[in-house]
């Protein structure tokens, strides 16, 4: 049970992670845009640099998105499985889980 957990708090870090890669994949695109009119060879050299470099991070991200979509999926099986192997087990768990939020929210008030 640790390592679902373990998975599924990974997922808003990943979440986070991906967006942020976005972000900066987005400000790296809007930056070539900027300086297309900037003329050298060194300019020229970095542009390409950073094209290229750009490239490569589109699709790792991908890569990456894909694999944690993946990865949900298989979280979602498992956890269909075990509720339909453990009903009752399920139901238990289900049931503590709201008695220590609901005592949880009670503390707060």
């Amino acid at each position: 049970m640790s390592t679902r957990s373990a998975h599924a708090g990974n997922g808003s870090i990943s979440d986070k992670l991906m967006v942020d890669m976005r972000a900066v994949v987005t400000d790296a695109e809007e930056l070539l845009r900027a300086t297309a009119g900037q003329a050298g060879e060194k300019i020229s050299a970095a542009r390409e640099r950073i094209q290229s470099n750009l490239a490569v991070a589109k699709d790792r991200l991908v890569d990456a998105e894909h694999d944690i979509a993946e990865r949900t999926k298989q979280a979602a099986k498992a956890t269909d499985d075990f509720v339909h192997e453990n009903p009752w087990r399920a139901v238990g768990i289900a049931a503590g889980v709201s008695l220590l939020v609901g005592m949880l929210i009670s503390r707060g008030r």
